[in-house]
Parts: C-alpha cells; structure tokens; sequence
C-alpha cells in the first residue's frame, strides 16, 4: 500500500452535511463523534474524484481504467474491488473574522499534530501555554498585544519561529504566486480550548427559504437553516493506493500515477452538497505539487 496526502481548499461555502437534525440547525455540517473537528467524508471525495478523472468532465482516462481504480458500477459491483481508497478530509484551518487584517487562517496545535501525521515534513507543532494565539512575522492581526477572533478577545505573541515556518509552509499550497503574503500575514495559532470554540460558532449559518410559484410568498414548512464552512477552509487527507491480488490494477505508485495522470490540470471540483447555488466549490491540491 502507498498513501499520498491532499490539501482540500474551499473557494466556496462548503456544505458536506449529515442529514437533517433536531437542533437549531436543520442541516448541520459532518463533525468527527468524538472531537467535533469538521471533516469531508472520504465517500464523498472518492465519487468526486472518480467523475473527475471521466473525459466528459475533463479527464483522460478511458471508462475500463476508471472501473479498475475506482471500482466498477453498482450493478457489477461483485466483479471485483476498487484499489484507490479516499480518506475523510479533515479541518486544518478555518478563516475566521479578525478585528485587524479582515480574516485570519486559525488552526490550533491538534489540528497541526494530527496534520503532521499525514503530511511527512511538515514543520514541527509549536507549544502554547494556556488561552493565547501565536502569529508570525509581519502578521497583520494584532493590536496592542491582542487579537479579537469573531467574539474571543486573547494575548497575542508575534514573531514566532515555528508558526513562521508553518505560515511560510502552507502559503506554497494555498496561496497564489502573486500573494503568498496574504497566507502568511493572517495565520494564526490558538490554544486547543480557543479553536474548540471557534469551530463549534464561527462557521457560515444561512437561513434559506422556498418561494411558492403561484403566490410568489414562502411556501409553507419551507424555512430552512442550514450550515456550510466558509470559504478560503483549508482541510487534509490522504488517498491510499493498494494492489489487486491478481496483479491487473498494477503496483500501488503506478495505481496514483493513473490516477493522478487522468485528472484535469487546473482540479477544481463540486464537493457536497448544494451545488446548483454554488457550493462546494474546491481545489484538491496534490501534496508536494505546491508552487
């Protein structure tokens, strides 16, 4: 088996949800049981990269190829297993609204060590001693020692290392060459407790509604809440390439080779839900591919 990680970028909200719910949220966004981190499941990501890898959506593999990466259609689906596993993608860092520089990139030290343990050589995690947000040189978020993110008010210290090197580090995935600046200046790092918060109450919540065509009001029952992760969220995960006992699908580098070979140039894809009003729209960066 050989695992090959993946950045997830969202360019807009992002709604991969669970179903409905029986809290103020009617449609809330998938979170991990035990830690509450947002995640995109794997099963989601694997349809998406399938129908991208499809020449009628830009790709150039040929349907048999498709079928023996990604396993054959549901009505052949005994005929043998696919040998591409996708792996749910999981928060990394989350824009949130910044009193100083507009919006931040806050991640936290268990999104970093978590993060660290998909992505080999990536920098080491910095230590924060209690509630605190650590930024990097040149940032653009403090103010007289202090950051404000959406509603938390905390210490901030500048000028450290080791968020440098990780601001640095992810600006070559996420940035762009024209402003690598604008990664590094607005990433942050909080306490554990802080970031627990603010992936529970700052994501995007939009109120949505069905107009009746004949009277053009509300139609009835049709008032919804539904939960996306706003854009510019960054998220990771691995895809896992294994051999098929009979020797057919190849060895596991030459498995994503294929794949990756037969995705579009520019990945640019529809993850989740709501797509006909312009969610999910996201860029699926390949690890060690960055500019």
């Amino acid at each position: 088996m050989k695992s090959e990680a993946f950045l997830l970028h969202a360019l807009t909200p992002l709604h991969a949800g669970t179903g409905q719910s029986a809290d103020i949220i009617d449609l809330p966004i998938a979170r991990m049981r035990a830690t509450g981190i947002p995640f995109v499941p794997g099963s989601s990501l694997k349809g998406v990269l399938r129908d991208a890898c499809d020449p009628d959506n830009g790709g150039s593999l040929d349907r048999g190829t498709i079928d023996g990466l990604f396993g054959p259609p549901t009505e052949h689906a005994k005929k043998h297993a696919g040998v591409i596993a996708v792996g749910d993608a999981r928060l990394l860092c989350l824009p949130v609204r910044s009193f100083r520089g507009t919006f931040a990139y806050v991640t936290c030290p268990l999104l970093l060590q978590l993060a660290r343990r998909d992505l080999p050589g990536a920098p080491p995690v910095p230590t924060i001693e209690g509630t605190k947000a650590l930024l990097p040189h040149r940032s653009k978020l403090a103010h007289d020692g202090r950051v404000w993110f959406e509603d938390v008010d905390i210490d901030a210290k500048e000028d450290v290392a080791e968020v440098d090197t990780w601001a640095e580090w992810l600006a070559k995935y996420i940035g762009t060459a024209e402003m690598p600046e604008a990664i590094r200046s607005r990433f942050a790092v909080v306490d554990d407790d802080t970031m627990t918060f603010l992936w529970e109450t700052a994501t995007q919540i939009d109120t949505r509604i069905a107009i009746d065509d004949e009277t053009r009001t509300v139609k009835d029952g049709a008032l919804w809440v539904e939960e996306s992760l706003p854009p510019e969220t960054v998220l990771v995960g691995i895809i896992v390439a294994d051999r098929r006992r009979d020797g057919t699908a190849g060895s596991p580098d030459e498995v994503l080779a294929a794949m990756f070979k037969g995705l579009p140039e520019s990945l640019c894809v529809q993850v989740g839900g709501k797509a006909t009003v312009g969610r999910g729209v996201c860029r699926v960066v390949r690890f060690g591919e960055g500019r």
